[in-house]
């Protein structure tokens, strides 16, 4: 006998295959992650229509500069040229932004950054669209950039708006409280690029009713809409934005900067126009994190208690306010942590400058915060002479607790939970110093450091996000659910972005209707809006008009059984694809059940409202709060100043687990996001000129920098008011981890460690 007949078995001897996950709490996976993989996914780089034209945008060379004129002459005459666009050209509102309409579509008068868009052209070839964008003759008159945010308030105005975006002085408690204890410290964070994996690239199509169709990767479709309708003149239900595959996203998606040129275009020519922005072009247009300069001072006891905080914060809000006021907002309510601080006086500051726009950007604010009130626990802790895991676990937040904007904490708050968990779990095994050890040393295998010089440091890290919009923002989001021949589909504007909500709707209504196969429908703005894809909005928002909707279809898939047997639908399950009574009178297959039926629903979810801070910082601000304990190990080498992250523990409270595995994978995406922030990652812009706009100029970190990653706890203590009970878990991790890993290099070296990043003079030790 063969050995292929030796070893083969009959379908009927063979092994039941492995049931596919279903529902919520199982691992489902995403699903278009095989046609990510093989490459076969369409992104909006990979779209084509008949008749293309392609454009480029000329972008400002200068800081800041006054615009003499702008000849489009010899642009104009080229071969093959089919439109050239600049302010004169734009029909609608002149001005955009995400947050506040304050940034022209093309620079007129004055330029305020490097990069700023000037012009755009449309050709038949990527390469005359580029040459004939560089035949653009602009005469400018350069002027002084202000690059220095505390220059910003005695310069003369940047912007007919003025410098100050926003100034928030928070009071809470009695300003003569003083602590026997006082610590005080300078921080200051760089400017982080979201660095989005993809390329930046858009498609527009005319229609004929004098309309355009965008094809994006947009995370917030309905409000890219709006913006371009104003821009072009249009009401908003003759521009349609189709979102395309989103190639990752860790900010806003898409620069509005080359959204509205692209249609412009389009509109202009009448031909569909394509433009795919180079990584240079990403680097000047899109927003990055704000660079911030924080001022702090504790107050503490004798036994480590906090009495009072005082601090001042500075966002660098660069050309254009952008969201910069809700990143403040964030950064002031947070700026005392994930601690009990029963009198705090904050002053926080957004301004502009003439360095690049900064914007939405994960945990934008809170990190910058979280970065400098953990150096100062770090502080507190070495001057009391006390292990800086105690001194932070006598000072922890926990629900009941009031926050410095007045906030009472209603949701669970479980930090002691969490920096117990870190603190308690085994460290990492130290490596010999022999050079027969196969080790990595800190810079790499290919480090040039010695064993000798290395010194290991444990530091921890508490950090806090807050989830949705804030301060009144009104977030609310409709899905619908439609059931088939026995197929569902869920049609919502929520745009996957990587956060994995297509996963989380197939879950949800797999769950609630027990249908095997669901579909989650292509985003475009002819559905209801969902809002932006931030701060777990769409786990929150999104998935609970989506579980909402279900369970009306449920409600219409059981009433009919449950009116023939006399019960009500309270008394009937569906679970494993069956429908069952409370008494096992009734038992059919859901399959069935929706024999022959189409049922649908429509449902919006409104989280409870929220309310602006006043003038004295207070209010209650937030819808939910989440939180995170990191404990980072470090190896440093106190010659070279090279730091090697070796493990990063992790207890993070989320409230429920709904998908294990794309939840473990959100945290260790963003606490390697965090290790760049940490050390790597600063754009440089040196009189506001952005220095080597590549990711050879800007280190993001690779897979040799990632560290050993040890989710050691989730606490599933559910939020009542929140949909599955469950918390966005992706914003937190990237707060947490940068303070974490300063407080470990702070305490392998002994040195203060007050920038991010870390530069490695600032881990240098004189002597060994």
């Amino acid at each position: 006998m063969s050995d292929e007949a030796a070893t083969a078995t009959t379908a009927a001897e063979a092994p039941a295959a492995e049931p596919l996950p279903h529902g919520l709490g199982a691992s489902l996976p995403h699903a278009d992650a095989r046609a990510k993989t093989e490459g076969t996914f369409p992104y909006a780089a990979d779209l084509w229509a008949e008749g293309l034209l392609w454009a480029a945008v000329l972008r400002s060379p200068h800081a800041h500069a006054r615009i003499v004129s702008i000849d489009t002459t010899h642009a104009r005459a080229m071969p093959g040229v089919r439109a050239v666009v600049t302010h004169e050209d734009v029909p609608g509102t002149s001005r955009h932004g995400r947050g506040t309409p304050d940034r022209p579509v093309f620079a007129s008068e004055v330029v305020r950054h490097h990069g700023e868009p000037i012009a755009a052209v449309a050709a038949d070839h990527p390469d005359t669209a580029r040459m004939a964008a560089a035949a653009v003759i602009v005469e400018y008159e350069p002027l002084d950039p202000v690059t220095d945010p505390e220059r910003a308030f005695e310069a003369e105005p940047l912007h007919p708006d003025g410098n100050l975006i926003r100034h928030i002085p928070l009071r809470h408690g009695d300003p003569e409280a003083a602590g026997e204890i006082v610590v005080e410290g300078l921080y200051r964070i760089g400017r982080q690029d979201p660095a989005p994996i993809g390329a930046e690239a858009g498609l527009a199509v005319p229609r004929p009713d004098g309309g355009v169709e965008l094809y994006l990767a947009s995370t917030d479709p309905h409000s890219d809409r709006n913006t371009a309708a104003a821009c072009f003149g249009l009401p908003a239900d003759r521009v349609k934005i189709v979102v395309t595959g989103v190639p990752g996203a860790t900010a806003d998606r898409e620069d509005q900067g080359f959204q509205l040129p692209l249609g412009l275009l389009a509109l202009r020519t009448g031909c569909p126009v394509k433009l795919t922005a180079s990584r240079e072009e990403s680097f000047l247009g899109h927003a990055h994190r704000h660079p911030t300069l924080l001022r702090y001072r504790h107050h503490a006891d004798a036994e480590g208690r906090l009495v009072k905080v005082e601090a001042q914060i500075l966002l660098d809000a660069g050309a254009y306010a952008d969201t910069s006021a809700d990143a403040l907002a964030a950064a002031v309510s947070f700026a005392c942590g994930p601690y009990v601080v029963p009198n705090a006086f904050i002053e926080g500051w957004a301004v502009r400058t003439n360095n690049p726009p900064s914007g939405h950007v994960r945990g934008e604010g809170a990190m910058q915060v979280c970065a400098a009130y953990e150096a100062q626990m770090d502080k507190l802790a070495k001057k009391l002479g006390l292990d800086p895991a105690e001194v932070r676990l006598r000072n922890v937040l926990a629900t009941g607790d009031v926050l410095p904007i007045g906030q009472t904490v209603t949701c669970p708050a479980p930090v002691a939970e969490l920096l117990t968990a870190v603190r308690d779990f085994p460290l990492p095994a130290l490596p010999k110093d022999g050079p027969e050890e196969d080790w990595l040393l800190p810079g790499g295998p290919e480090g040039a450091g010695e064993p000798g010089a290395v010194r290991r440091g444990v530091g921890y890290g508490l950090g806090m996000v807050h989830m949705l919009g804030a301060e009144g923002t009104d977030e609310v989001s409709t899905a619908t659910v439609r059931v088939h021949d026995g197929v569902a589909t869920v049609l919502c504007a929520a745009v996957e972005s990587g956060q994995g909500f297509t996963t989380l709707a197939r879950q949800i209504v797999q769950e609630t209707l027990g249908v095997d196969e669901v579909h989650v429908a292509p985003v475009d703005t002819d559905q209801p809006p969902a809002g932006p894809g931030c701060r777990g909005r769409h786990t929150w928002v999104s998935g609970g008009a989506v579980e909402r909707a279900a369970k009306m279809v449920r409600t219409q898939l059981l009433q009919p059984l449950a009116h023939q047997f006399g019960m009500s639908t309270e008394l009937l399950q569906i679970a494993d694809g069956k429908i069952t009574s409370y008494d096992g009178v009734l038992s059919t297959t859901v399959t069935e059940a929706l024999e022959g039926k189409e049922l649908w629903a429509t449902a919006q979810c409104r989280p409870h409202p929220t309310e602006p801070l006043d003038g004295a910082g207070q209010g209650d601000a937030f819808v939910g709060l989440a939180f995170c304990a990191i404990r980072a190990v470090v190896d440093v080498d106190v010659e070279l100043g090279s730091v090697r992250v070796v493990e990063l523990a992790v207890a993070q409270d989320v409230g429920r687990v709904l998908n294990p595995a794309q939840l473990a994978a959100r945290i260790e995406g963003g606490v390697t996001q965090g290790v760049g922030i940490a050390l790597t990652e600063n754009l440089r812009t040196p009189r506001g000129l952005i220095r080597h706009p590549d990711l050879t100029g800007y280190a993001l970190p690779t897979a040799l920098d990632a560290p050993d990653i040890r989710i050691v706890k989730l606490v599933e203590e559910r939020d009542v008011v929140a949909p599955f009970g469950a918390k966005p878990v992706s914003a937190v991790p990237v707060v947490t981890s940068p303070a974490a890993i300063a407080s470990a290099v702070r305490a392998a070296t002994g040195r203060p460690v007050n920038r991010l990043p870390i530069r490695p003079q600032a881990a240098v030790v004189n002597a060994r």
